[in-house]
């Protein structure tokens, strides 16, 4: 992505603030022209006071001093202000934006993308981001304003010093452009070291007790210090060129420096300039100098920015892979039958993992999925949701192929209990009332009751304002799944998605669980993926899954009179 483009886009986020930013300009200015006042002041300050020994001037001057500091101090103030709000709104609409946009994609993203990088995406990329517009950027429109200002006043004092000047100039710039080329290829490693930083911090907090268990601590630890490493060679290496670049403008710097005085010494000598207007003159060319060297200090900044503007925007320039056509209808309410025609899908578009599934699930039916691992139970169970499009033939609610009405009113009739209960860092009132949050106390209470969960939960000290840790962690798992079943019950949506809800319970749990599924699957259209064929026992029809296709289909009694498929997987279960 090309410099242009990035600007042009950067541009686009500032031009809602267009009238504070012209404000902040308009300020800009008047601390710019101020600035060639205070250098303009030191001529009738020699000439007049120290030269001439004008007592007039020398009771009007210091006056005159104070007023110009404190207008100028205001509008410093002003613009700096501005300009850090319009910054500062900027990120704060691209930290949500970047965040609604991830929310936005389908689950095959987050598969393909670790988490720390998302993270590092929102957190460190924008950092970076807001460092360069509300910091580098506010000083380089100052700087430049203050720059043509002083360049007026030196050529009104001297049109020859301030030619000599300017030959200078360029060759400060060139510097800037040179190790800016590097700042911004540092800056992209940087920010992609710093993203697998992220990463592994993430994978080894969250696998915690893996991490335990095995007793990898310390090979964690040289994981996390070796990629720490890797990030602290990259940070010298964009040190080492800004040791390299601040001392090469003061060198630059020092012989303009020298050769203006030079020439100037010998014009106040000559009597072709006053000693005033010289020192003038180079107060001014000082004052010039001062922002050609902060942009120098700087670039680094910018080109940081930039990187990050760029990694973040392609982000955004990221299409979602499913989302609801335009001008979609909602879909009515469930009545009829859920139909699966001539269904195949594949997560590679290459390697098929179902394989023409013909399916037609009337409503109120409890539906039993089984097979092997890796038959692609799951994987079925997430296409009704819509979480992956099919490859081909369809999949109808109600006659309603489900690609044709928006996502909203498609998973607002489906409910879901996962093995993998995902509870969030808040009260069991909220994670129960979770997508409704306007729900009435007695409607929590009920669906917790109808859960078996509301039990455990009233013998907590905070009862249902009792906050549950990250992924519900101060409960135990059976305590997590009736919370996450509670959920769904209160949701009261006629389609039910149940991904082994009680493979990871022990026996008891499992028991309570069981009783509270029982109650959340009365009168709704359930597809339940089970592993424990005992939980599937009084299911009105099992189907077998087996290398993507159905196999068999039947009652438990029927399917285990066949003996085939699923006697083996039942067999192999109970045996002994």
């Amino acid at each position: 992505m090309s410099n242009k483009i990035v600007f042009s886009r950067l541009y686009a986020l500032i031009r809602p603030y267009k009238y504070q930013f012209m404000l902040s300009m308009f300020a800009a200015l008047v601390v710019a022209g101020l600035s060639g006042a205070q250098a303009y002041m030191v001529k009738p300050l020699l000439d007049k006071i120290f030269v001439e020994k004008s007592t007039y001037f020398l009771s009007i001057l210091p006056i005159a001093l104070i007023l110009l500091f404190a207008v100028k101090g205001f509008f410093y103030g002003l613009n700096f202000f501005l300009l850090e709000k319009i910054g500062q709104n900027v990120i704060r609409e691209m930290r949500t934006k970047v965040f609604d946009h991830i929310h936005a994609q389908s689950l095959s993203f987050f598969h393909r993308t670790p988490t720390g990088e998302l993270i590092s995406r929102v957190i460190s990329d924008i950092n970076f981001m807001q460092a360069a517009i509300s910091t580098a950027v506010v000083g380089l429109l100052r700087d430049f304003i203050q720059v043509i200002c002083l360049l007026i006043v030196i050529f009104s004092m001297n049109w020859q010093l301030a030619m000599i000047s300017l030959v200078f100039l360029p060759a400060a710039a060139i510097p800037i452009v040179k190790f800016g080329r590097a700042f911004r290829r540092i800056s992209t490693k940087m920010q992609e070291e710093t993203a697998v930083v992220s990463n592994i911090m993430h994978e080894s907090i969250t696998g915690a007790p893996v991490v335990k268990a095995f007793t990898m601590e310390e090979h964690e630890s040289k994981r996390f210090a070796a990629q720490v490493e890797k990030l602290f060679q990259t940070i010298m290496e964009d040190a080492r060129y800004r040791r390299i670049q601040h001392p090469l403008m003061e060198v630059i710097g020092g012989f303009g420096m020298a050769l203006i005085i030079w020439f100037g010494g010998k014009e106040v000598i000559a009597g072709n300039s006053t000693p005033g207007t010289f020192f003038a003159f180079l107060t001014a060319l000082v004052m010039i100098y001062q922002p050609i060297k902060a942009v120098s200090k700087i670039n680094s900044t910018v080109q940081r920015g930039l990187a990050a503007a760029v990694r973040v925007f392609s982000l955004l320039d990221q299409p979602a892979d499913i989302t609801s056509k335009p001008n979609a209808p909602e879909l009515p309410p469930f009545h009829n039958s859920i139909s699966l025609q001539n269904l195949q899908f594949s997560y590679d578009k290459q390697t098929k993992v179902l394989k023409d599934i013909n399916l037609e699930v009337p409503a109120g039916e409890i539906l039993a999925i089984v097979g092997p691992s890796g038959s692609g139970k799951s994987t079925l169970a997430n296409l009704i949701p819509r979480f992956f499009d099919i490859d081909a033939g369809n999949l109808l609610i109600d006659g309603h192929d489900i690609r044709d009405v928006t996502l909203r009113s498609l998973r607002k009739q489906i409910a879901i209990v996962t093995q993998q209960t995902i509870l969030f860092n808040d009260s069991i009132r909220n994670n129960i009332a979770y997508g409704d949050s306007e729900r009435a106390e007695e409607e929590i209470r009920a669906a917790a009751k109808a859960a078996h969960a509301l039990g455990f939960i009233e013998k907590l000290p905070e009862g249902f304002d009792t906050v549950i840790g990250e992924s519900g962690n101060k409960l135990s798992g059976g305590e997590r799944q009736r919370i996450s079943i509670a959920r769904a019950l209160l949701k009261n949506a006629p389609i039910l998605v149940l991904d082994e809800a009680t493979s990871a319970l022990d026996t008891e749990s499992e028991r309570e669980v069981q009783i509270a599924l029982e109650n959340l699957m009365k009168n709704r259209t359930t597809f339940v993926i089970a592993h424990r064929l005992s939980t599937i026992k009084n299911a009105d029809r099992i189907i077998v899954i087996k290398d993507g296709r159905i196999v068999e289909e039947g009652t438990h009694d029927m399917l285990l009179a066949a003996g085939l498929e699923y006697e083996k997987l039942y067999n192999m279960q109970y045996q002994n």
